[in-house]
Formats: structure tokens, sequence, C-alpha cells
């Protein structure tokens, strides 16, 4: 599970009271219709809610090989005994059965409480669900689903598409996968509904639709944005619980919330009453009042959700406080794609106050190596010209489409191992009869996936007695780089340094601590043996923790210059970004006067190695290209991942690192600097890099800015082409340095010359010529001649496209017209404008052009 952190606690632990439990659809014409189930309860009650649960004794159709049972304690985060108190469980295969309405679709909720039931472990129970021919759910575990997302019981809804027996059976099988596995449920609804859905826009193919209608779907989010928590007994005659959105967000660019000042015409001719309720459309979240910040980021929501699935996203929209048409317009981007061009609330509902809904669709493959999310932003169309820049939401649902099989389930997700540890020392059991969670029931298992890792964060930070105010505020979401607290004084080396205490409660919150003797065992107390590489900070260790996991261990070196500054300014940084060519910080141990860092092990170690520096055999000219690519992706999410810009200031094929599958990830950030503001050109800072690699306007001014991130790269891609290190004291004075020798033979036409003989014969001419131009132009003598990073991806990418199909990649270039700001600004969802006081693009662009890809 990727632990992406989030903030707001507080509204969260609001967002999800006791109000969760959903009241009987008002859209069922008969009460006949309906089976509202508490399972293994021997005769009817009442919830908190004032809601009738039936036994579901007369509905189940087994062999003798099911069983009612009654949980042994109660969590007090249940909303109510009625239905989570009992439990049906089956040690076979065992089926409900229930005539329903031939025409119309269904509701289908399952309530799961793993509690301790008789002597059953809660653990041991695996088991699928399927509805008909649909499969709900597939070698489910409610013990780790509720462990892993920090709740006490589970709810799952679906729709199912019509049935035209008029029977529904819901099977509930124990997985064969497991010893003594069995199966449970403590409450069921089926529930008639109306058809609500629409064809969808297919996003990523022009003027395609996607009948989302025809499939059977399960609930993944449902939000309502810029609002509070509703619960289902105020929903609008659906029994749907809507969430605040806060949690989603990406970044410290959150924009503002508003609640509107007038009357919603609700319902509309457009919209039916049951599409949403009025609370939906009565918030919104928008961008703010600064048209400047606003052309310079998106408004952004991040859901994990599961691979290979096609997604159904319905945004909610009403514009109550524009009045016209083209005073706010903006366009919606899904996953790095175009969704709509120019959405305008106005234009489409036809006046101030009116709500409306659009649909999109997008099937989310499972990109190895990557998280797996579905991204939703929102730009300002600056290309309309629109009065004000800005963009607007109020409501947003994403459902997942049974696939071509009729299955709907996921994999169960992972707990977090910081949440883990926070329970061992609390002394929760997750074995125990209850997992003791914070908060309660989350619609959907992929919903709380990022609230797990707030809760987990929260319990740790809780355990360490500082949390007060870290969730106050969405300055403190992640990635969040302007508030570094390394600028705290030094303690010594030599004695125990007050490090730790001077970083941010978020970093130490999102590392994980490692005592002393854990590194010293992980390392066979820092025996030489296990050395695997040497830099400025000290020896680096390979290490093994958690009972088989490969670490890279870096120890400081007490002689060494990159001191406690470097140490903190390192995990300030790493601990905040997570990208798939960044290296990952595990955790850090400082203790005893020690300073370590701990990080994911990189099988291939550095690309300078595979390069020149070492006994590797040479790699291919393609293999390089892909890795070139990699670490410019990385470097360009530095750039333009969040508000504020981070500059590397230590690019260098030694700090860029090959893992098992070859993906490269930049490394070592302990000279990292956080980057100029809107107001700024540059940082003036002293300078610290690499020799041979150091941008010469950065060295001779002392300002330092992303275009000298771009000028080390430089040196890196004719490293790359030339397989000799930047700095050769060994050769002529006019060769010494790679940089400048690069450059001159460029000039002269004689570059070919000096490329590296083994790679000669695979190098398409085309490619060449682009890779060189591109390196060449990383190396101007000032920064507002070099590209920025994203247009340098763009020209790798463009590379690897020459190099494969050249034929081809003409064929994209032509329609570029050689224009690649304006194509990655398309890719992106965002429009470039010049800081002030520069001609300097600012770049918010996030993903590249040729083959666009996800963080």
């Amino acid at each position: 599970m990727k632990c992406n952190s989030h903030i707001l606690f507080s509204l969260i632990v609001l967002s999800v009271g006791l109000n969760t439990i959903p009241v009987v659809s008002k859209y069922s014409k008969s009460g006949s219709d309906s089976y509202v189930l508490a399972c293994g309860a021997s005769g009817s009650g009442t919830d908190s809610d004032g809601r009738n649960w039936q036994s579901d004794a007369n509905y189940i159709i087994s062999s003798g090989n099911s069983t009612a049972a009654t949980a042994q304690n109660q969590d007090p985060s249940l909303p109510s005994t009625i239905p989570y108190m009992t439990a049906r469980i089956f040690s076979s295969e065992s089926t409900y059965k229930f005539s329903v309405p031939k025409k119309g679709r269904l509701w289908v909720r399952l309530h799961f409480y793993p509690s301790t039931c008789t002597s059953l472990d809660p653990n041991t129970s695996y088991f699928s669900v399927t509805a008909n021919t649909f499969t709900l759910l597939n070698n489910f575990s409610a013990s780790i689903t509720a462990q892993a997302l920090t709740q006490a019981f589970i709810v799952r809804e679906f729709s199912l598409i019509p049935i035209d027996s008029g029977t529904l059976n819901l099977t509930f099988t124990p997985s064969s996968n497991y010893d003594n596995a069995y199966a449970f449920v403590n409450g069921i609804e089926v529930i008639p509904m109306p058809d609500i859905y629409q064809p969808a826009a297919l996003v990523g193919f022009s003027d395609q639709t996607l009948d989302v209608g025809s499939s059977t779907l399960q609930t993944m989010f449902r939000l309502n944005v810029g609002g509070r928590f509703i619960p289902a007994i105020k929903d609008s005659g659906l029994t749907r619980t809507w969430y605040d959105d806060t949690p989603y967000l990406f970044g410290a660019g959150s924009g503002v919330t508003s609640q509107a000042n007038i009357s919603i015409q609700y319902p509309t001719d457009n919209l039916p009453k049951h599409v949403a309720p009025l609370d939906v459309y009565s918030t919104a979240r928008s961008m703010g009042p600064d048209s400047k910040v606003n052309q310079n980021y998106n408004l952004t929501w991040i859901f994990q959700v599961d691979p290979n699935f096609t997604y159904a996203l319905r945004f909610h929209f009403c514009e109550y406080q524009e009045t016209k048409v083209n005073q706010r317009v903006f366009d919606i981007y899904v996953n790095n794609q175009t969704a709509q061009e120019g959405a305008d609330v106005i234009g489409w509902a036809g006046s101030q106050g009116v709500p409306i809904y659009k649909d999109y669709a997008v099937y989310v493959g499972d990109r190895s190596g990557d998280d797996d999310d579905l991204w939703v932003a929102l730009h300002p169309s600056v290309s309309m010209k629109p009065e004000y820049y800005d963009a607007i939401l109020n409501g947003l649902e994403i459902f997942k489409l049974n696939d071509s099989r009729g299955n709907l389930a996921g994999p169960n997700p992972v707990p977090s191992l910081m949440m883990l540890q926070a329970e061992a020392k609390k002394g929760f059991s997750p074995s125990g009869s209850s997992f003791v969670p914070v908060i309660g029931g989350i619609l959907g298992g992929s919903a709380g996936i990022a609230i797990a890792a707030l809760i987990s964060i929260f319990v740790y930070r809780k355990m360490s007695g500082d949390y007060g105010n870290q969730y106050g505020s969405s300055a403190n979401w992640l990635p969040l780089y302007g508030h570094s607290h390394t600028s705290a004084s030094r303690s010594t080396i030599s004695g125990k340094s007050n490090c730790s205490s001077h970083l941010s409660t978020l970093a130490q919150g999102l590392c994980r601590h490692f005592s002393l003797p854990d590194i010293k065992h992980a390392t066979k107390n820092f025996d030489e043996s296990q050395v695997i590489g040497v830099g400025g900070f000290g020896k680096v260790y390979k290490g093994i923790i958690d009972q088989g996991i490969a670490v890279a261990i870096k120890r400081s070196n007490p002689s060494s210059e990159q001191g406690v500054h470097e140490f903190q300014t390192e995990i300030e940084m790493l601990s905040k970004l997570r990208h798939k060519h960044l290296v990952s910080l595990i955790g850090f141990c400082e203790e005893d006067g020690e300073m370590v860092l701990v990080y994911d092990y990189m099988a291939n170690g550095t690309l300078r190695e595979h390069l020149y520096k070492g006994n590797n055999p040479a790699m291919s000219w393609k293999q390089r290209l892909e890795i070139c690519i990699g670490a410019a992706r990385g470097l360009h999410y530095l750039h333009t991942g969040a508000r504020y810009t981070i500059i590397h200031r230590d690019v260098k094929t030694t700090n860029i690192l090959l893992d098992e599958k070859w993906v490269a990830k930049v490394s070592d950030f302990g000279l990292s600097k956080t980057g100029p503001n809107l107001n700024q050109t540059h940082v003036s800072t002293v300078v610290k890099g690499s020799f041979g690699y150091l941008d010469p306007e950065y060295f001779r001014r002392q300002q330092l800015t992303e275009k000298s991130d771009v000028y080390s790269f430089g040196v890196v891609l004719f490293e790359v082409l030339c397989a000799r290190p930047a700095l050769n004291p060994s050769l002529p004075k006019e060769q010494v340095s790679l940089a400048d020798w690069a450059l001159h033979c460029q000039k002269k036409g004689t570059l070919w010359d000096i490329v590296d003989p083994y790679i000669k014969g695979d190098i398409n001419p085309e490619c060449y010529n682009k890779f060189a131009e591109t390196a060449e132009k990383c190396l101007a003598d000032h920064g507002y001649n070099r590209p920025s990073m994203g247009d340098v991806l763009w020209n790798l990418e463009y590379s690897l496209q020459l190099q494969d199909n050249p034929a081809g990649a003409g064929l994209i270039a032509d329609s570029t017209t050689n224009d690649t700001d304006a194509n990655h600004r398309e890719i992106a969802g965002t429009e470039e404008t010049g800081r002030e006081g520069t001609d300097e693009p600012y770049s918010r662009e996030i993903f590249s052009t040729v083959n666009p890809k996800g963080r």
C-alpha cells in the first residue's frame, strides 16, 4: 500500500461519525422488494438510526455448514450493535437467494465486522462472494482489510445490472488456498435503485462513449467536494454516503472551499433529484482568487485504485458564484489525459445555481513499478481567455466497472508497517477480538487506503507526543517543500546530535526511526564486507532488515564535510517525496553520535559503474537512453511536482541509481534546495555540488535555479554517450572537462569521434542527432538559454521514438510543429506563464508527451 500521508484528521473523524449505515431506499415502491438483513440474528432488530433489520434465516440455502455467531467484544467505533454484533459463518459454499424485480438495478451492500466469534480466528477468514455471474470479492480478508484501512467494520457497495431471472443468488465461498478458511457476513442489503448511469465519454478517445449502465459497478469513492460528510439518511433517497474530499487532495495547492448563498434550483429536468443530494451542490472547491497563481498549478486529487479495470467518474457541478458564460472556464484531466476542454458550468447548465453532472470513463492498466493511482486535475482554460482563471468542483463519484469476466474483485490492501509497529507498542492485537481502530467504516475498500496512511501517521505522532498542529492547515500537505527545519543549529558529530529534534514532525512521522542496534544487526556491525559504495557523506552498506528485506544503509563519516545539515535535508526532502524515479528513503538512525540513512536497495548500483567505473558489461544504447529518460522524469518531478521547486544541486552519474529492473532513480538529496517562489528568479546560496557538473553561471553568480540541474544533467547525457568521466586530468588540457570538450566537438562536427565505440553501431543517426542536440542545449552558458527539464524529457523520449521508429517519430515531429512547450502543456493540463521579472517559463507541467505516464 502506498503511504500517501494526508492531514485534517479531525475532519476525517467527523466524516465517519455514527450515521454511516444506510436507510431503506425511498426509490423502492414496495417494502417487499428490499432486503435489509442482520446475518446470524435470531430475530428482527432496530439500529441506532431507527432502521429495521430482519433475520437472514429465511433467505439462506445451506447444507448445514453455516452457523450463527455473536461477536465477543463490541468495538467502540461501531455505529450500532445491529447488524455488526451478529454474523453468519460458512465453512463451505453457501448461497442466499432473493426474489428481485426483473427490471431495474439493485444496490447490494455487504457489511463485515471481523471480530472473534466462537473459537474462529478472524485472520483465517478468506473467501469470495459472487452475485449470480459476477464476482464481487475474491480471496477477501475482512481482517486484513480492516487492519490496513484502520477500520472496525467494512461496507462494500455494488450496483448490479437488472436480473432477468428475477432471482439474485449471493454465494459465499471459503478460499481453498488456506487451511481452515471460512466465510462470514454481518449484514446484507439488497435494495432496488433507479438506473442513474449514463454513457460516459471515454477519456483519450475522441467522440467515443462507454455504456456504463450495462455494467455492474463497485462504488470506490463518493465525495462531497468542498463540503462535509453527508450520512446516508441525508442522501436524496438512495441511501448513499458522501465523504469529505480533503484526504485525497494532492500537494499544497488545495484551493479554497465555499458555500452557496443563493437558492439552488433543484431538481431540474437535466438532473433528477436522486442523482445527488442538495448539500453536494451547495458547497464547492475552487482554485482561489489569484489568477496568476491559478495558472501555475493544477487542483488535483489522487486515488488509489485496482489496476486493469475501467473506472467511471461522475463530476458534479453547480456554479453559484459566477453568472455569465466564459467567466470561469477550465480543463478537466484524468490520469494525465484531457477529459474535457473548456468546461463552463454556466454554459452547460444555462444559468447560475443550476446543478449539472458530467460522466467520463478511463481504463487504468497495471503500470509495472508504478503506484496504481487515478489522478483527477482541473486547470484554467487559458486559451479560452475567461474572465477569471479558476476551476470549480462540487462532487465526485468514482465507480469500478466489471471486467470482461464479470469480475470486480481487487487484492486485499497491505497493512502499513508503521501502523503495525504503532499497534504493537500500544498493545493492539490484530488477532484478538478487536483492532481498536481510530475511525469507523468507510465505504469501499480502496476509498480508505489514503486515510489508512493518515491514521497510521497520526498514531505514530501521538505516541511520540507531538501531533497537535500538524493537521490544521493545508500548508502541511505532501509534497511540501517550503518549510524545512534544516536551518536549525548544528550539533557536533562527536557527541550525540540533536538532529532528530530539529526534523519536522511530518518528516519524522513519514520516516521509520531505526535504533542503532537495529542498524548494526542489519550491517553485521558495519562489516567492511557489506560496503557497496563510498560517497561524500560516508560509506554505504548493504543491509538486511525485517527478516529478509535488502536495504542500502548510508553511514556518516565524522570527517566528512557533509554533516548534520545534509543529514537533516536528506530526511526532510525524501520523506516527503514519492516517485518511481526517486530513490525511496525508508528511515534513519540518529543515536550515539551516529547519523545513518536507510534506503531501498538498488541492486544494479550507480549509472557510472556501468559506463566506465566497473567491470560490468557495457550497456546497450537503448538501455542507456531509457535510463536517461527515467532520471529526467525524476528531476522533472522535483522541478514541477508541487508548489515549490526542488533543485537537486548534485546531479551526476553516481547519484543516478539502478534497481533490479534497471529503473533509474535519482538519489542523494543532502545538498538539495527549495527553489525560488513566483516572485523570484533564483535562490542566492553558496556554491555546492561536484566539479565537472557545476553550472558555470551558478558558480560565477552564486544564483541557483532549476536550470543548474539542467546543466548538470547535460554533462550526464554526454557521459552516457561517450562513456568517459566528467573530469579526466590525465587527458590533454582541452579534453579534461567533458562538458567543454563535447561542446567543442559538437560545434566542430567531430562529436561522433568521441562516442563510445561499443554503441556506435546501435545508434540510429536521427536519434543520435536529437540526443546530442539536447545535451548541447543543456550546457548553454546562460540558464535562460537552457531547456526546462520538461523540454529535456520530451526530447529524450522523442529520441527514443527516433531510435525505435524513425519514420513514425518523424510524423510526430511534423504534427508538433517543433513546439515542445505546447505539447507538454497539452498533456500536463497546465499553461506556462513567465515568472515576474523574467522571460523564463514557469514550468508546471508534470508529465511527458511521447509516452505519457503517471508519477
